[in-house]
């Protein structure tokens, strides 16, 4: 074996991705094998990026076909690009929505309020995407 090559369980160290995982993203055409040493499938190292790409791709909501797309895009794949505009836009939604969260929590930890649901604080910091405690206001916009 080229000793450059990565072995599937190396790959799968690496990208702690399971081996399993790694055969079904080649299947799919989303990785390449570079070869075989006996019964293992073997990778360029720079798999092991491709898979970070795969693994964040999947972790936003992208299906397996539009990560393909994602691989093989180019400068003129306006359909794609206006899709990767749109997913941006909803993960921005999706970390709004979570540091919404986090500030809550963050807040319900110390509250003194008998009923926990009874604090307009914590309710208000679940329910409306415009109030923002002064901990998530600070990282969003320093000057606030």
């Amino acid at each position: 074996m080229d000793p450059e090559l990565l072995d599937i369980a190396e790959v799968a160290a690496q990208s702690g991705l399971a081996p399993s995982a790694l055969r079904f993203y080649e299947k799919k055409g989303l990785i390449v094998a570079a070869g075989r040493n006996g019964l293992r499938r073997s990778y360029h190292p720079g798999v092991v990026d491709r898979l970070a790409l795969i693994s964040c791709a999947r972790r936003a909501g992208f299906t397996i076909a539009e990560i393909e797309r994602v691989l093989h895009a180019t400068p003129g794949d306006t359909a794609l690009r206006a899709r990767l505009a749109a997913k941006a836009r909803e993960v921005d939604a999706d970390i709004a929505r979570l540091i919404r969260m986090r500030d809550a929590l963050g807040h319900a930890a110390g509250c003194d309020h008998e009923l926990l649901v009874e604090c307009p604080e914590f309710m208000v910091l679940l329910k409306d995407p415009d109030a923002a405690s002064p901990r998530s206001r600070t990282r969003e916009n320093p000057a606030a």
